[in-house]
């Protein structure tokens, strides 16, 4: 009887991911360069995968890294860092969090696109894009150092066949 979760193949699916991002031909700068500026693309309002791919393509980064970002964070994280999102936006344009975070609110219970072409929407969506902008940013770069820690050290404990086969012929 099969189960819901088919084991060897999401063994299989993390054992490419890990040959995709670990032992590709890019440096260790390039792939985690990928990783942080998808983690940026999938956090930032209306971006995901697609430019990830796009931007990573465009800048020659790794684009396995970009993708594999964007796809862990496009959605879930958003939500998680909406609040904080226009605690900080709101702070840095000066407004009050109260207000703004009222303001965001009741144009998402009642959504209306003739709503973007009023002059006040302009203090609400202000904060709220320059909040997603700073953690976006914050959390991008953040990724990209993990990601360069955790690509170096496990480069480094790779041994090359050709340091093996060089301690095998040393008699």
């Amino acid at each position: 009887m099969k189960t819901a979760v088919n084991k060897p193949g999401l063994k299989r699916f993390f054992r490419l991911i890990y040959l995709k991002l670990v032992r590709t031909n890019d440096t260790a700068q390039k792939v985690s360069l990928g990783f942080g500026l998808g983690v940026f693309l999938g956090i930032f309002p209306g971006s995901g995968p697609l430019a990830a791919l796009f931007f990573s393509f465009l800048l020659r980064l790794n684009r396995g890294s970009a993708l594999l970002g964007s796809l862990l964070t496009n959605t879930w994280l958003s939500f998680a860092t909406f609040l904080l999102s226009i605690k900080v936006g709101a702070f840095v344009t000066g407004k009050d969090f109260s207000q703004t975070r009222q303001a965001v609110s009741a144009i998402i219970k009642d959504f209306h696109f003739k709503d973007l072409f009023n002059l006040s929407i302009f203090e609400i969506i202000l904060p709220l894009l320059f909040g997603y902008l700073i953690i976006a940013f914050c959390l991008g770069i953040a990724a990209y150092l993990a990601a360069l820690a955790i690509v170096n050290r496990i480069r480094s404990r790779r041994v090359s066949p050709g340091k093996a086969s060089g301690m095998l012929n040393k008699h």
